[in-house]
């Protein structure tokens, strides 16, 4: 069946099945975590190396085939990407900023030697599997629903290089807070391994960034810790970001970040959350952090899709447990909130970040 034919009756069938039916049956909002929860519709688009993807369609949440030799599982050929679909205070659904993921895949996409979708695809891609999940979009207040961006080599390959064939896949799934821990993160300062390297893929979300650390933040949680924050490979003295999230830190009401210069990723978050500060008149420094810093900040703050904007209580280096400001009357909170509103459709966006999609 082509393509177009595919859409049209997936299209078909999202609108019988969800036309009447706002929420999910059997889903209590209250107890959403942060994990899988299948859906009704996922978003699947092909092309072969060297031409551009073209149609896409949904199709029923499930299993995929790959070949054992397909690049994605032999050579990790493969970027992904995460943003959140929210209720807005009328009900209405609506995205992010979501152009600038986009941006980010072909980035990433560019370094891995692989074709990506156009801004204008990877929207509509986006904007198909929300609607066509719409009754999993929670309650305001409640969590959001996750979008998760996948492209991958999915051609078989089995001399080193770049896969035959792609494909862009788009799934989504409710999810709640990701830290259990709820409001203040407790992190702790990892010494030996390294998450990223000067000329290596820390600054994209290349899928192999991230099961490396796994053992050092399964160790850390193991002690009481929320994550791992991960110093600088070239000298092993300055802060870079933690496994999951940017880091901010603020001293006398000045913000400092360490900089986005292909070790760190280029969080979307951590963009908005230095935009804000700014049109608020703070001072805003990008540069190395090194651990003298760190013990001398008043506040630190994670910012991420997943961890959204959330205050750090306290970090641990070696022996030494440091604690921060988390209350109300911070830098934190105030630029958090901004952001939430925004987020959440409570004031105007006048960044024009948001995009309505129903």
């Amino acid at each position: 069946m082509p393509s177009c034919a595919l859409q049209a009756t997936s299209e078909s069938t999202v609108h019988s099945h969800v036309a009447d039916e706002k929420y999910a049956d059997a889903m209590n909002w209250d107890e959403l975590k942060f994990g899988v929860i299948p859906t009704d519709y996922m978003y699947i688009m092909k092309c072969s190396n060297g031409d551009d993807f073209s149609q896409g369609h949904l199709t029923p949440y499930g299993k995929i085939e790959l070949s054992p030799s397909a690049g994605i599982l032999n050579y990790g050929q493969g970027i992904f990407e995460g943003l959140k679909a929210t209720r807005t205070k009328d009900g209405r659904i609506q995205l992010f900023r979501p152009e600038e993921n986009a941006l980010r895949m072909k980035m990433g996409a560019e370094r891995l030697c692989m074709p990506s979708p156009s801004t204008h695809q990877f929207l509509d891609a986006l904007k198909q599997t929300v609607l066509a999940n719409k009754r999993w979009v929670p309650p305001q207040g409640k969590g959001a629903l996750y979008i998760r961006p996948l492209l991958i080599g999915s051609g078989p390959v089995l001399g080193l290089g770049p896969a035959p064939e792609y494909t862009f896949l788009v799934y989504a799934t409710p999810v709640g807070s990701y830290h259990k821990c709820g409001a203040t993160m407790n992190l702790y300062i990892e010494n030996e391994v390294r998450r990223a390297i000067p000329g290596g893929t820390g600054g994209i979300k290349s899928i192999t960034n991230y099961s490396p650390v796994f053992e050092v933040v399964k160790k850390a949680r193991a002690k009481g810790f929320t994550d791992v924050l991960f110093l600088d490979a070239a000298t092993g003295k300055n802060i870079e970001e933690a496994s999951t999230c940017n880091i901010f830190f603020v001293k006398d009401n000045v913000i400092l970040t360490p900089p986005a210069n292909g070790t760190v990723l280029p969080g979307i978050t951590r963009k908005s959350i230095i935009e804000i500060a700014r049109d608020l008149n703070y001072l805003v420094k990008e540069h190395d952090v090194p651990l003298e810093d760190v013990l001398a900040a008043d506040e630190v703050f994670c910012t991420g899709t997943a961890v959204e904007v959330t205050a750090v209580a306290s970090i641990t280096y070696q022996d030494k447990r440091i604690e921060y400001r988390t209350g109300e009357e911070t830098v934190f909170h105030k630029l958090r909130g901004v952001l939430k509103e925004i987020q959440t459709g409570v004031v105007e966006d006048k960044m024009g970040w948001t995009m309505l999609i129903d």
